[in-house]
């Protein structure tokens, strides 16, 4: 392997952790919605008026159902930018490395998650987001700097 090889290689390990994490925490909120009571409210008797007011939007459906529905969106949001930029920065690391596009527009999703983590979640998605977007970070700077990006 020559060392423009190894560079790249790097490179497209280091997004793929950032991506590894975004996964996890994609799949983690996932069962959170859908199994225990993580996602639950502390207060039983707030989840039951939940489950029996609608919003201004519409009578169809009930807040609880928009909760369970808004959790579930965003894991799939995550899973599937998680396993998108694993799999390019694995299997077509040539797309990935060279589109300024793509690399832009995971920095500004991980950014823009860090930043929801920060105003509106807690501790761990914030610090993982913050550990994946300094592993992204990482990757763009091996890829640019050694003129493989």
């Amino acid at each position: 392997m020559d060392a423009g090889s190894e560079v790249e290689l790097i490179a497209q390990l280091l997004i793929t952790a950032s991506m590894a994490i975004v996964l996890v925490l994609g799949v983690a909120h996932l069962v959170f919605t859908f199994r225990g009571p993580k996602l639950t409210p502390r207060d039983a008797a707030l989840q039951k008026r939940m489950e029996q007011v609608s919003p201004v939007i519409t009578s169809q459906t009930t807040m609880w159902r928009c909760w369970i529905g808004f959790n579930a969106s965003h894991s799939q949001g995550l899973i599937s930018f998680g396993l998108i930029y694993a799999y390019l920065a694995l299997a077509r690391p040539d797309v990935l490395l060279q589109s300024p596009f793509l690399l832009a527009l995971g920095l500004v999703l991980i950014v823009a998650y860090l930043l929801l983590a920060r105003a509106y979640w807690f501790s761990i998605p914030f610090t993982g987001v913050a550990i994946s977007l300094i592993f992204y970070l990482a990757g763009l700077v091996v890829a640019y700097t050694t003129g493989q990006g």
